[in-house]
């Protein structure tokens, strides 16, 4: 009993501390060992929210992110290596196996030194490009720290909140100064619709390789927004992919409050979405049912013009709870009626809400169309899980017994008259001819 007891105890408190939604294993891929003192606090934050921290070198022989065919963690941090690759471990294939089965990634960089060529090929392969080459750093003569950059001017100070895009602000909005040393500068492919930035450089700031001479202006490749200091990555199975371009940032140094910036409230925000601790949306109930008192829930068969409601409950996870969903903005949630193609695409409206859940629900006529149709609902955002529910059911035609009678319908009286008319006539024709028939003439008798 006693050993009952205990498994329950720990059951319970990994389900209490485990904050992300999706588990607790994190491994922090860090060359120099002897560095992960510059991110001790880092360290003791991630432990506080419930993850299991496994620093690991790279060249470690037993390093492997799957084991037996399953992930062996839930999430990937990797700090800028040194040396031109990640080890046997970490290939690009690897890392991009580890997210087609559902693992986080978290990437920093440095333009501190080179980027490695296996960090850029990843990149690649995910549309994200580092700017100019893999030596540039981000410069701003206008935004920049007075006390630790007054030559270089490549210590970034921004004020918050950072985030260009309204959709964004709900994971990464606040207020104060970010810190963000030697950025690396990224730029976004224009042809993937997965991949979206969370923060941008200044108007002002353009990107500068310190080892080669100043460039002239027509030179530079990109500037100001179009270049990204954080960027994310939200694959169709939800998995996330998240590059921040200063790894200088997480350091204790710019977390201490004698430096009056936000930087460890920001990794917190940052960790939190890279690790699907928000922005994470489930599906708790759908319901569909005729629009009639004590009406069977979830039929396989409708009939046409049947007047059909349809509900569905989402949950949102916000770092150790879910809550109601709200839809951020001026966006709907819309469902689809369809067949091959949407009968009905309606916009689904809040009706009501649960301790974890708000319940959306929408009222409509089925279709003149027999076959079989969906209830659809596809909701893919930037920054939140995907959600796609689908539920067939069939659409019959009224049965023998269920067309309304002639006379009940007022554009029939025309013909019922009609025909009505044709009877009582030839009636009435019958009756005429019968009680008219010619008297017979009385012929005489003779003898």
């Amino acid at each position: 009993m006693r050993w009952c007891l205990a498994l329950l105890i720990c059951c319970f408190l990994a389900a209490v501390n485990a904050l992300s939604s999706s588990g607790s294993r994190l491994l922090a891929v860090l060359e120099d060992t002897e560095q992960k003192s510059l991110y001790s606090t880092l360290w003791a934050d991630l432990e506080a929210r419930g993850y299991d921290v496994s620093i690991e070198s790279p060249k470690s022989e037993q390093l492997s992110l799957f084991k037996h065919g399953e992930r062996a963690y839930d999430h990937l941090l990797i700090l800028p290596p040194k040396s031109k690759g990640l080890g046997p471990s970490l290939t690009p294939k690897h890392i991009l196996d580890f997210m087609n089965k559902d693992g986080n990634i978290l990437l920093a960089l440095s333009g501190k030194s080179s980027t490695s060529s296996a960090v850029s090929s990843l990149l690649l392969e995910l549309d994200i490009h580092l700017a100019d080459d893999r030596s540039a750093v981000v410069v701003d003569h206008f935004n920049y720290d007075t006390l630790s950059s007054a030559e270089k001017h490549d210590v970034l100070v921004l004020q918050r909140p950072g985030p260009l895009r309204p959709d964004v602000k709900a994971f990464f909005d606040g207020e104060g100064v970010l810190a963000l040393p030697r950025v690396a500068p990224q730029t976004l492919g224009s042809d993937s619709t997965l991949v979206a930035p969370v923060l941008k450089a200044p108007a002002t700031a353009y990107s500068y390789n310190p080892k080669e001479e100043m460039p002239a202006a027509e030179d530079i490749l990109a500037t100001g927004s179009q270049l990204n200091i954080v960027s994310a990555m939200q694959a169709r199975n939800s998995a996330r992919f998240t590059v921040l371009g200063s790894v200088e940032s997480l350091e204790d140094k710019w977390f201490s409050a004698s430096t009056s910036t936000v930087n460890r409230e920001f990794a917190k925000q940052l960790t939190g979405w890279a690790f699907k601790e928000t922005g994470v949306l489930k599906v708790d109930k759908v319901e569909h049912h005729l629009a009639t008192e004590g009406a069977e829930l979830n039929p396989s068969i409708y009939r046409i013009k049947n007047e059909t409601v349809y509900n569905i409950e989402i949950s949102e996870y916000v770092f150790d709870k879910w809550v109601p969903f709200e839809v951020p903005g001026e966006d709907e949630l819309q469902l689809e009626f369809t067949m091959l193609s949407p009968f009905h695409r309606l916009t689904l409206q809040p009706t009501s809400r649960t301790e974890t859940g708000t319940v959306f629900s929408t009222k409509f006529v089925t279709p003149d169309q027999h076959g079989i149709f969906s209830f659809r609902v596809n909701y893919k955002r930037p920054f939140f899980t995907n959600i796609e529910e689908k539920h067939e059911v069939t659409v019959r035609h009224f049965a023998h017994d269920e067309y309304p009678r002639s006379w009940a319908i007022s554009g029939g009286w025309v013909w019922i008259a009609g025909l009505w008319s044709v009877i009582g006539g030839f009636l009435a024709f019958v009756v005429v001819w019968l009680y008219s028939a010619p008297v017979a003439n009385k012929l005489k008798k003779t003898q």
